[in-house]
């Protein structure tokens, strides 16, 4: 699983897999790019709720993994055990498992496409079966319809057996537990 030689015999530069310790992922990937090396930690923007509020936060794609780019024979490989947040590279046996150059480009393309779309609400999508916990239809199911604004929502509640448009606060929905 060595790189793959050139014709002059020099090995080209692959990507490797890190295992990073647990939470620590953005700190290995700072500390490693401090160092000079080239990493690819994958992340994505999604909602969650943060003091009753929806707020955007990067996640990574693969939580305790990053990549990182090397050559068997040009890099120094010995400062990357003993950097914070690593726990090791990954490995078969003794030797490290490289990762296809076009897996990364994959991943880097789809990253960078997600980025650019519009930051739609992901937290509540169209259709979801929500509830409602607070105000005077607190505890009753609704069918979530759309974003208005930051903080308010519009949702459809089934009343005395008519569909009725309700708008209500977003940090006052929850999503359903089937």
């Amino acid at each position: 699983m060595t790189g793959e030689p050139t014709q002059d015999g020099e090995s080209l530069p692959r990507w490797y897999v890190i295992q990073c310790k647990g939470g620590e992922s953005f700190r290995a990937s700072e500390h490693l790019d401090n160092q000079g090396y080239e990493v690819f930690h994958p992340v994505l923007e999604v909602q969650k709720r943060r003091r009753g509020k929806l707020a955007w936060v990067a996640e990574p794609l693969f939580p305790h993994y990053l990549f990182i780019r090397l050559d068997r024979m040009a890099s120094n490989w010995r400062p990357i055990r003993s950097t914070r947040g690593v726990l090791r590279l990954v490995s078969f046996g003794n030797e490290p498992v490289f990762v296809q150059d076009a897996l990364v480009e994959t991943l880097r393309d789809r990253i960078s496409a997600d980025s650019r779309r519009d930051r739609a609400n992901v937290y509540y999508r169209q259709g979801d079966i929500v509830e409602i916990t607070d105000g005077p239809f607190r505890a009753l199911q609704a069918v979530f319809e759309a974003q208005k604004g930051e903080e308010r929502a519009i949702v459809l509640l089934n009343l005395l057996q008519q569909t009725q448009r309700l708008e209500v606060p977003v940090k006052a929905l929850r999503k359903h537990s089937s």
